[in-house]
């Protein structure tokens, strides 16, 4: 059977790709332990994103694209089928991205520090502190704005809890604000995730 004949077979294999490098590269000595713990969060993080990235480049342009069309097919078959499940990808991506997050920086010693933004003293690394303490504050924020903003108002746009026709209009609001308010935090937060192994932001 081909893998990639399945979403879930073709996810598969590529973790068992990328676990078997992680592994190969902890054995000589090229990577620690926390090598496949950063692997989910970057995969996870990846899918958080590039839904954020779809719903604001792609969906909501193209949904009001396809409301101004008169005559035009709509977007009902978008609102039906393909929201539910990014955002069902799309939430617990995102979830996933700041647990696993959370245990690489408590593994290694530098929660408090990350989120004291590098002032938690004792052994713990001042200027990796700041810098990967800005991108989790963010990312925090960002799962934040996923599961008591946009989701819950998503789920009145779409029907799946039952609201009059002004707070369906409210809750439209809510959430695109929300998601371009994670659009934006998202390019400082990849920035600071990114140049915390270097030392710096950039």
């Amino acid at each position: 059977m081909n893998p990639l004949n399945t979403i879930w077979g073709t996810i598969i294999a590529g973790l068992v790709i990328a676990v078997a490098i992680a592994i190969a590269a902890v054995s000589v000595n090229m990577a620690d332990s926390g090598a496949i713990l950063i692997l989910i969060h970057v995969a996870v993080g990846i899918t958080w994103v590039g839904i954020l990235y779809y719903f604001n480049f792609v969906q909501v342009p193209g949904l009001a694209d396809a409301a101004a069309d008169e005559g035009g097919p709509g977007g009902a078959g978008i609102s039906k089928y393909i929201v539910p499940r990014a955002l069902l990808w799309f939430r617990w991506a995102a979830l996933a991205t700041w647990v696993s997050g959370a245990i690489y920086l408590l593994e290694r010693g530098e929660f408090l520090n990350a989120f004291m933004l590098g002032n938690a003293g004792g052994d713990t690394n001042p200027v990796y502190g700041l810098t990967i303490g800005v991108g989790a504050w963010m990312g925090t924020v960002m799962l934040f704005n996923v599961w008591i903003l946009i989701w819950p108002n998503q789920k009145k746009v779409l029907g799946i809890v039952e609201a009059g026709a002004e707070e369906i209009a409210k809750g439209k609001r809510i959430a695109f604000l929300a998601s371009r308010t994670n659009t934006m935090l998202s390019i400082p937060m990849l920035m600071s995730m990114v140049g915390a192994h270097h030392g710096f932001f950039l």
